[in-house]
């Protein structure tokens, strides 16, 4: 096994604690980054006998710590393992910031696919596998909206009423702080959003950034385990669905406003309709105001993109920001403020 340094892992702190709190495992450990950048880190763990699992913790240099909740993050797939959900089986949580600098779960290593993009796709799964992971996708996202909140132990995750209201102003509030010019758009689209909200029929845990990139896949298409839930609370169901149907762009669709390729752009996905109707029909949900989440969602996106936009222009993006990233960005926020508004018209 490897001795080499990693950055994020005080090995000689992190392989007796592992030793100790994972069952069965044998030291040394191998580490390996598999997911960074300003979000949790994930590491593939390997020890001694050849079992892998997976250790995830806050980003380095962490300040918010409420937005890197390790231990949240731990308690919400724990009490969706026992579900139809699925999840990494858990195997521990250490909260001694002492051990790692900041607190870290463990988790059991799935088999599958993230896919990223149409490219990842059409490399990992034939168009059967891509029909397949269409509506695996919709029946996982289906279970989790099944599941009560309270019976799970998760009853206090959130607030359960005004989800939308709490998503408004709180979006509201960041895009005012970050904005760096008037885009119109933005504003409209807050309005019309502000004066529609539909009333919550329902509560339930929402993931908050459920869509393809977030899961591993089976090469049948089937959907192994949901990823990356340090956005979930409790709120409105349809606010999922929402995002991930403004995550969905169809083969042949331009994808200029997310400013990047995704999965389902490969031939043999489903369409957004289908996604739809499947969910209505496995949910009992009337999918009737969905218009309004999917502008929601957009709005939110471009939010997040004006939020970067700002950073780039701050100078705190690194010394590989470039004026042109800052342009992209920029026109990004605008682009998505229209297909937000463009969602708008046709809930009214």
């Amino acid at each position: 096994m490897g001795t080499e340094t990693v950055s994020g892992i005080a090995r000689d702190k992190v392989d007796p604690w592992l030793a100790d709190h994972v069952a069965g495992a044998v030291p040394p450990f191998d580490y390996r980054l598999i997911a960074g950048g300003r979000s949790n880190l994930t590491y593939a763990v390997g020890d001694s006998d050849g079992r892998r699992f997976v250790l995830r913790r806050p980003p380095l240099g962490h300040v918010l710590q409420s937005a890197h909740d390790m231990g949240r993050e731990h308690r919400i797939i724990s009490a969706l393992a026992a579900t139809a959900v699925p999840v990494p089986q858990p195997l521990a949580f250490c909260q001694d910031s002492a051990v790692n600098d900041a607190p870290f779960y463990v988790m059991d290593f799935v088999e599958g696919f993230v896919l990223d993009d149409a490219q990842d796709a059409e490399r990992h799964l034939d168009e059967a596998a891509r029909a397949q992971a269409s509506g695996s996708l919709i029946d996982v996202l289906v279970e989790l909206h099944a599941v009560d909140p309270d019976a799970v132990g998760l009853g206090d995750l959130g607030r359960k009423a005004g989800y939308v209201e709490r998503q408004l102003r709180r979006w509201h509030a960041q895009f005012e702080k970050s904005k760096s010019r008037d885009i119109p758009a933005m504003d409209e689209v807050h309005r019309r959003l502000a004066s529609h909200v539909p009333p919550q029929r329902r509560t339930g845990i929402v993931h908050g950034d459920y869509r393809l990139g977030n899961c591993l896949v089976g090469a049948d298409g089937t959907i192994r385990a949901v990823l990356d839930w340090e956005l979930c609370t409790l709120g409105d169901p349809l606010a999922d669905l929402g995002w991930t149907v403004a995550w969905w762009i169809e083969a042949g669709e331009s994808s200029d406003h997310l400013r990047r390729s995704v999965p389902s752009m490969a031939p043999g996905f489903a369409t957004r309709a289908a996604l739809v109707e499947r969910y209505a029909e496995r949910s009992g949900a009337d999918s009737g105001e969905l218009d309004f989440f999917v502008a929601l969602a957009l709005w939110k996106l471009a939010c997040i993109a004006e939020g970067v936009h700002a950073r780039y222009g701050a100078g705190v993006m690194g010394d590989h920001a470039t004026a042109t990233d800052m342009q992209a960005f920029g026109e990004q926020v605008e682009r998505l403020a229209d297909a937000a508004l463009a969602r708008c018209e046709r809930m009214e």
